[in-house]
């Protein structure tokens, strides 16, 4: 029953933490806010996590676990090769207008630091990597010439999409990104 509520406080630790940071950024989320807002005390915050910057990697990191599940599983609803590959933009524009869209958490929480070395930006490429290999098998699957080269044309059309919404507001961002899928992709 302890080992239960152990678990259960370390997850609301991490949700409060996501949360916060994808609201408001790394900096404007301090120790006083995360006590105040999961309702813990600061000793149990530290006995899951050395240090903020290890509360904050592993709220990505289970951000980035959640978020490409997510993605995955709404992209492959689509029947064929090519229709999986356009609807990364379709599922986008599903993320644009729901409640609560603040952008990507990794290019967000990437624009706080200045190390590349930086753990926290060490989870944000993390993430891009695994997009960027999920995006090159579908093109794979879709039997493209070079894959490399198209899934990695992908991902910045996805990444633009995502900073267009968040930053211009226009969340028809998600479909002219498609738009350039279809003239990459010929169809």
């Amino acid at each position: 029953m302890n080992e239960i509520t152990r678990n259960d406080t370390r997850d609301i630790i991490l949700d409060v933490t996501e949360k916060l940071i994808y609201k408001s950024g790394i900096a404007a989320t301090g120790m006083d806010l995360l006590v105040k807002t999961a309702g813990v005390s600061r000793k149990s915050i530290y006995h899951y996590f050395a240090n903020k910057e290890e509360l904050i990697v592993a709220a990505l990191q289970r951000r980035d676990e959640r978020w490409m599940r997510w993605y995955r599983d709404a992209v492959d609803q689509a029947e064929s090769p090519a229709g999986r590959l356009l609807n990364l933009f379709t599922v986008l524009r599903t993320w644009f207008d729901s409640e609560g869209f603040r952008g990507c958490a990794f290019i967000n929480t990437s624009g706080e630091t200045g190390d590349p070395q930086d753990p926290v930006r060490l989870v944000a490429r993390q993430h891009k990597q695994k997009l960027l290999d999920y995006v090159r098998g579908l093109c794979t699957e879709h039997g493209v010439s070079d894959p490399e080269t198209l899934a990695r044309q992908l991902l910045i059309l996805i990444d633009g999409a995502i900073t267009v919404a968040l930053v211009m507001g226009d969340h028809s961002a998600a479909d002219n990104a498609q738009c350039m899928a279809r003239k990459l992709l010929d169809l």
